[in-house]
């Protein structure tokens, strides 16, 4: 850690907030991103995963994993409730299905389980069974989004969108979920 660096430390993986990194920490979660996702991870995307913490998992060949834990709100049961999103979640290619991610969400886990009410995410397909084998669950609701002409519905979302109970307490599975608005893409 860097001095004045307020990060918490958990074995083999680092918790830090976006304020806490440096500029050559960001330049190399970019690249790691760009790469996991094939070039497809836009400048909206990495916008989205600012202004969080950082789950970052370091080997000898560099940064080996990320994850981004960011608030946002979602309506619920008419309460709108503090949400820990996570976001941009990737392994180096060479060091995948070794358990990094895995270790990547126990640190964002523990961060949202004690600040927010509930945990979302969007899964990919290829991500999804980590996220269900720790226990997220796949939203069968409805999912909207606050937008800026009032609530849209985002059905291409649904299916997609996991969620983890924190202490808000017991969710409305056959309720919906309004997320709050933001460039690029809603959930």
């Amino acid at each position: 850690m860097s001095g004045g660096d307020t990060a918490l430390m958990t074995p083999h993986c680092r918790i830090v907030h976006t304020a806490d990194l440096d500029a050559a920490e960001l330049k190399e979660i970019r690249a790691l991103l760009d790469h996991a996702f094939d070039g497809d991870f836009s400048d909206e995307d990495w916008d989205h995963g600012l202004g969080g913490v950082h789950a970052l998992i370091r080997d000898d060949g560099g940064l080996a994993a990320h994850g981004a834990l960011v608030m946002r709100r979602v309506r619920h049961r008419g309460r709108w409730l503090r949400t820990g999103y996570v976001e941009a979640v990737a392994v180096r290619a060479d060091v995948r299905r070794t358990g990094l991610g895995g270790r990547v969400m126990a640190g964002l886990e523990r961060v949202l389980d004690r600040a927010y009410d509930l945990g979302a995410l969007s899964a990919s397909d290829e991500g999804a069974p980590l996220y269900a084998a720790r226990g997220w669950q796949c939203w069968p609701g409805p999912v909207h989004a606050l937008s800026p002409e009032g609530i849209v519905r985002l059905p291409d979302e649904e299916g997609g969108v996991y969620v983890r109970p924190a202490p808000a307490g017991p969710l409305d599975l056959s309720g919906e979920l309004v997320f709050d608005w933001r460039d690029g893409d809603v959930t």
